[in-house]
């Protein structure tokens, strides 16, 4: 159906547009406002590649820009007009918003997949948060696994460029062909001169000039549209995203380059955190031959977390892969404090060949992007997942006053633990009907602004836990795991990451035994507000899971 917009409208589109500044952007035809509006063809100019780099590195910028701002500015065009003088409560409020949202979500999925790059990322970005409108992160899921690969001779240049040798020197053989392709890099597969299989992670050419552009456009669009609507501020969100890539590249903005050592380095961390469990496997860095832009990793098998078809066939429980798989980052989150921020399916494969009683591995992969958790948020957070299983709402409400929140720390629990801060209902059987009731009334009076509000007041290590929350949620449900499951976990793992990290072998024996006691009286109590059901969650004796109380608490 073709949108029709008023004289004012059009106005209005080509005065946002014209504020980015690029000529190129006024040229754009208008009159296809619907989301099926042909993007510019990628770089496809006449003779555009015969243009020298430079050259073609502008007309690109040009081109990019401009299709940020057309898309921003149709979608803003489309949410003024189309809402316009719709009464806000109104059933026909709400379905005209969510046809918006649609409208709005694929204009910006075809932005994505037209820029590629740093935009793809940004659209896998807003598709985990569970923030944004369903709409929204339903239609971008689709970008989780579309990059398209770069040409091996520009590979190659890169690889020789950082190695300094030919790779015939270094390689008995190099497959051309990548085995994955992401938003800043490629990984080919390869054979070492003595037969070790590695995997090679190359980065694209050009990519610091590509991201400060990307995103100081990204910034200058969101503050756009918080000015033509002040309700939807998202500049949290962009700031967030440009924090998790600048981690990732080594933080440009600080005077550094793009690095793929400090990945190494996040990789080997991990793995040092993990060293005792033998569920956990990261893959091992082949230091002599990774670089700023290389990297070089131990090759590992394995398929998609959330791959049930292979699950099956290898007679491996989606459950309890669920359920490790939150272990694993809840372990991250409430005791190392040192999260991947990253953990889509991808990300993340499933290795039959295992030690532990499972009878499966799990192979954490790409390891750019990290947070380390400020230690004062990890314990506040701890102390708040403790509160939301005991439903401690006088706790709740402190906490969030800790977190600069306390006016929507009420929503805490019905966030993470689907149930009100005043619920009678058990922990993971959701609200009773009444609960509902007054929860929809509650709602009602919640605006975009109060959303908007809330995010901006979150620390960012809030957030990024959120983001991660959101992956782990979206993995565990197509693995089949109940919801209780999560939160049981998390409960648990926020018990141990409040226990003392201490060192039997220099901390005094009395000190330690008292943590235990105090660690051990936490954690019965725990059980005895959810029921024993919990407690047997995955078969084992309570006492066993005690046992690991002990184990971690004593950790160094």
């Amino acid at each position: 159906m073709m949108l029709k917009f008023p004289a004012k409208a059009k106005a209005s589109l080509y005065l946002i547009t014209a504020t980015t500044g690029f000529a190129a952007a006024a040229a754009v035809n208008f009159h296809s406002l619907n989301p099926n509006f042909p993007a510019f063809s990628d770089d496809s100019f006449l003779l555009y590649s015969t243009f020298p780099g430079k050259i073609r590195a502008g007309v690109n910028a040009v081109l990019r820009t401009s299709r940020a701002a057309t898309t921003i500015a149709l979608n803003v065009v489309d949410y003024r007009y189309s809402l316009h003088g719709l009464p806000l409560k109104s059933e026909e409020y709400r379905q005209t918003l969510s046809e918006v949202h649609v409208r709005s979500a694929k204009r910006i999925l075809k932005l994505c997949e037209a820029n590629k790059g740093f935009y793809v990322k940004a659209g896998q970005f807003v598709a985990a948060l569970r923030q944004v409108p369903k709409e929204y992160s339903s239609i971008l899921s689709s970008l989780q696994d579309q990059a398209v690969p770069c040409n091996f001779k520009d590979i190659k240049e890169v690889l020789i460029g950082n190695l300094g040798r030919d790779l015939s020197e270094i390689f008995l053989s190099f497959d051309e062909e990548p085995i994955a392709a992401a938003s800043i890099a490629q990984v080919h597969h390869a054979l070492l001169k003595d037969g070790q299989e590695v995997a090679i992670k190359v980065q694209y050419p050009g990519l610091e000039y590509q991201m400060k552009l990307d995103i100081a456009t990204m910034s200058f669009l969101s503050r756009s549209v918080a000015w033509f609507f002040p309700a939807y501020r998202f500049e949290w969100a962009v700031s967030e995203f440009a924090e998790a890539i600048a981690l990732e590249l080594a933080k440009w903005f600080c005077g550094g380059s793009t690095d793929f050592v400090q990945e190494a380095r996040n990789s080997e961390r991990t793995g040092h955190n993990f060293k005792k469990n033998k569920i956990v496997r990261v893959p091992r860095v082949f230091w002599e031959i990774t670089t700023r832009q290389v990297l070089t990793m131990q090759f590992c098998t394995g398929h998609k977390v959330d791959d049930l078809e292979f699950l099956k066939k290898s007679g491996i429980n989606p459950r309890k892969v669920a359920k490790a798989l939150v272990e694993v980052f809840a372990e991250m989150i409430f005791i190392h404090g040192f999260l991947h921020g990253d953990p889509h399916p991808g990300n993340i494969l499933v290795s039959p060949e295992a030690e532990g009683r499972n009878g499966f591995s799990l192979v954490l992969l790409d390891h750019g992007i990290y947070k380390q958790l400020d230690e004062t948020f990890r314990l506040d957070y701890c102390q708040l997942w403790k509160a939301l299983i005991l439903l401690d709402s006088n706790k709740i409400k402190h906490l969030g006053d800790r977190f600069g929140v306390v006016k929507y720390s009420r929503y805490f629990p019905v966030i993470f633990t689907g149930r009100t801060i005043d619920s009678k209902s058990a922990l993971g059987k959701g609200m009773s009907n009444e609960e509902k009731e007054t929860l929809k009334q509650e709602l009602k009076f919640l605006k975009m602004e109060d959303i908007s509000s809330f995010m901006e007041s979150l620390p960012p290590d809030f957030i990024s836990v959120l983001r991660t929350d959101g992956l782990l949620r979206s993995s565990c449900s197509k693995l089949g795991a109940p919801h209780r499951m999560r939160v049981l976990v998390y409960g648990k793992y926020a018990l141990y990451g409040l226990s003392p990290k201490l060192n039997p072998e220099s901390d005094f024996m009395g000190m330690i035994m008292l943590f235990k006691f105090m660690t051990n009286l936490s954690y019965l109590r725990f059980w005895l507000h959810i029921g024993t059901g919990g407690a047997f969650l995955d078969g084992r004796d309570p006492t066993i899971i005690q046992r690991n109380v002990e184990t971690i608490s004593c950790r160094s």
